[in-house]
């Protein structure tokens, strides 16, 4: 961990988690994260943690209804799918799944040019995995999204 504050970007996702410890702890072993700061009450809740995940950062804090931060579990899944670009999306859909993850769509070629699927992780969130195969145009993804 560093020893300054994180500026964060503009824009970062922040999730909300049942036991954002353990969360850090397979985001690390899946995604290969590296944790940059951590902040816990006296209690031990997680206020507020941040992990590198390629060149993003995405922070994490534990569920707390009486604050507003509900997570998927409490409101019977969640309306956000997290992209995240890999280079091996069929390793990362393996990991997950022996992390307690579950597949919503099988790592597979897409018909616009990309190689993924979809892991929920244990904790509600759903991950969009995948690896581009093919550069293609604008207009030939819409080719090919309309006669699919």
């Amino acid at each position: 961990m560093t020893t300054q504050p994180i500026r964060p970007p503009t824009l970062t996702p922040r999730l909300i988690i049942e036991d954002a410890a353990r969360a850090i702890d397979v985001y690390q072993r899946v995604f290969e994260a590296v944790e940059l700061e951590r902040y816990t009450t006296k209690q031990g809740r997680l206020v507020h943690a941040a992990l590198r995940i390629g060149d993003a950062v995405v922070a994490l804090v534990d569920a707390a209804p009486d604050e507003h931060n509900h997570a998927p579990g409490q409101l019977g899944g969640t309306p956000v799918l997290l992209q995240l670009r890999v280079d091996d999306p069929d390793l990362i859909q393996q990991r997950m799944v022996a992390a307690g993850g579950t597949v919503i769509y099988p790592v597979a070629d897409q018909y616009y040019g990309q190689r993924g699927g979809r892991v929920a992780d244990p904790y509600g969130h759903v991950w969009m995995i995948f690896k581009e195969i093919e550069t293609l145009d604008p207009a030939e993804i819409q080719r090919r999204t309309t006669e699919s």
